[in-house]
């Protein structure tokens, strides 16, 4: 339970520095950060999942670049539901994205390392 807990500051504070790193991006403050990442695991979990195993075959035409756009418009759709978490057209949500990846990445390599 406790790595639970940890991972999901973890995923919020990765929100909170992408936001200060990708124009675009945006958060007010590390609670909405916590309600954001909550947000985005659902949807991962949930709608993401049958969306990426929709698009396999454009997942493998594309070598796995595909899930960057799916993952794009995740952070979209996530935003849509959580008030003070704006993501401002597709490209910051790509590259927000992205660096998101590498920074929970690096931040859970840290931390459960």
């Amino acid at each position: 339970m406790m790595v639970l807990i940890v991972g999901w500051f973890l995923s919020a504070l990765g929100i909170v520095i992408v936001a200060h790193i990708i124009p675009g991006f945006e958060v007010k403050g590390f609670g909405r950060a916590l309600i954001a990442a909550v947000v985005i695991g659902l949807i991962n979990a949930t709608l993401g999942y049958i969306v990426k195993i929709l698009t396999l075959p454009m997942t493998v035409l594309t070598f796995g670049l595909f899930l960057l756009v799916i993952n794009a418009f995740i952070l979209r759709f996530a935003a849509y539901f959580v008030s003070g978490f704006v993501v401002r057209g597709f490209l910051p949500a790509f590259v927000g994205g992205i660096v998101l990846v590498l920074v929970n990445t690096v931040l859970r390599y840290l931390v459960f390392q």
